[in-house]
Parts: C-alpha cells; sequence; structure tokens
C-alpha cells in the first residue's frame, strides 16, 4: 500500500525457532496429560493461531504486526468456518491427524476466541524476538 511504513524485517531464523517451540506445545495440549482444564480445553486452538501468526510473518517478513495479524485472523476464520462445510473428500482429510491438527473437525464458536488471544500473542512473541534482533543488532555496532 502506498505510503504505508515498511516493517523492519523480522529475524527469520528466531521466527523459526520460535514455530519449533509452539508445534510441541500445542500437540502437548492434544496429548492425554494432566493438564489445567483451561490450557487442555483452549491452549491448543489458542497455539493454532500463534503458529498461523508466526508462518504468516515468516512468509511476509516486512509486513506490519497489524497486516500479519490480521492475515493470521482471517486464515483461522477462514479454516474454522470451512468446518460447517462437510463434503466427503473433506471429511475423509479431516479423519487424518494431520487432516485434523490442520483443518479442524467442527465448528465452535469458542474457538474464534481462541484465534484472537492466539494471533495477540503470536504479536507479543514477534514484537520480542524483533526486540531481542535489533537489540542484538546494536550491541554489534556498540
Amino acid at each position: 500500500m502506498p505510503g504505508s511504513p515498511e516493517h523492519p524485517p523480522r529475524p527469520r531464523g528466531r521466527i523459526a525457532i520460535a514455530i519449533l517451540a509452539v508445534i510441541p506445545l500445542g500437540l502437548l495440549t492434544r496429548a492425554d496429560l494432566p493438564l489445567p482444564t483451561l490450557i487442555a480445553a483452549y491452549g491448543g486452538d489458542t497455539l493454532y493461531a500463534t503458529l498461523v501468526y508466526l508462518l504468516v510473518g515468516l512468509i511476509w517478513p516486512r509486513a506490519a504486526i497489524g497486516r500479519v495479524g490480521l492475515a493470521a485472523l482471517e486464515l483461522c476464520a477462514a479454516v474454522e468456518i470451512s468446518q460447517l462445510y462437510h463434503a466427503p473428500w473433506l471429511d475423509a482429510i479431516r479423519a487424518t491427524v494431520p487432516g485434523r491438527l490442520v483443518l479442524g473437525s467442527g465448528f465452535l464458536w469458542s474457538d474464534l476466541a481462541c484465534y484472537a488471544v492466539g494471533v495477540v500473542l503470536g504479536v507479543a512473541v514477534d514484537l520480542a524476538l524483533l526486540e531481542a534482533s535489533l537489540h542484538g543488532r546494536r550491541a554489534r555496532f556498540s
């Protein structure tokens, strides 16, 4: 968009490390572990949105944080809304473990709230990684 400020490039290596940390955490919320009820019920969906945010930021490294957040939220909402559609081929994909993890299985309004929280968490991670990256650059040039 003309006139919109360009975001400093995201530290792709650090974003990739954050992605590799979020994935097992999200999977752990789906494991049969004695987790607090709130985390067991909503942690996976929240971390799913955080992962989507980080992936969008990795793919679109100079996009403003708001644009990345909006894109991630739109993607998550589209996946959730798609769960209202039940074509046999799509349900066959959802019947697999990867398909269920990526596409979900049933529409829940509460998932949309989790996605909003997850995107905010993604923004916080993004800001922390950017600050750490900028701080590291400043230290090298001091």
